[in-house]
């Protein structure tokens, strides 16, 4: 399942492991103290191994951390990929503290990060969605909307972003928003 811009440019949808997709660029699901952590989090750094904690240990030791609603990158180590945008979702209240906005930079920023290092292709998970509570029908459509107007951009390097969803009800999801 796929859409295609009036630039060419595509979103892809697949169902899998983020980890063994090649791309330019992996999106992690990340928290602001960019400690590592479970799920696609804990995921990319056990695949990716020690080199990408040691240059987030840099980065916080430079600034903190990372705000929700932002992002960060790194080396991808051992991932099929260059680059790791460690971006830190909101967690869900109750969708009237600004959550959709956080989310919604998340994706901005990774697109952002991508353009800056001339990245071709980029995955992403669904950021929030596990223990950070976010509804999946609304982060998907946030996720998909920020997507499709950066490749529209006609200044976007961006040329394929596939979103690697993780169980059937999620690309289920992320297909009806899609087709929408």
């Amino acid at each position: 399942m796929g859409w295609t811009s009036s630039t060419g440019r595509k979103i892809v949808l697949q169902e899998g492991d983020i980890t063994r997709i090649a791309v330019d660029a992996m999106a992690n699901a990340a928290n602001s103290a960019l400690a590592g952590g479970g799920g696609v989090d804990g995921a990319i750094h056990r695949a990716g191994g020690p080199a990408i904690m040691r240059e987030l240990d840099a980065i916080r030791g430079a600034a903190g951390g990372c705000p929700t609603g932002s992002a960060v990158a790194t080396g991808a180590g051992n991932l099929p990929a260059k680059y790791v945008f460690h971006a830190v979702g909101p967690v869900y209240r109750d969708g009237r503290h600004g959550e959709a906005e956080l989310l919604a930079g998340c994706y901005r920023k990774c697109m952002e990060l991508a353009d800056e290092r001339a990245v071709r292709t980029i995955s992403f998970p669904a950021i929030s969605t596990g223990v950070y509570g976010y509804p999946q029908d609304a982060a998907a459509e946030i996720a998909i909307r920020e997507v499709r107007r950066h490749l529209e951009r006609a200044d976007t390097t961006v040329e394929e972003v596939i979103f690697v969803l993780f169980g059937g009800g999620a690309y289920e999801v992320y297909r009806r928003i899609l087709g929408e």
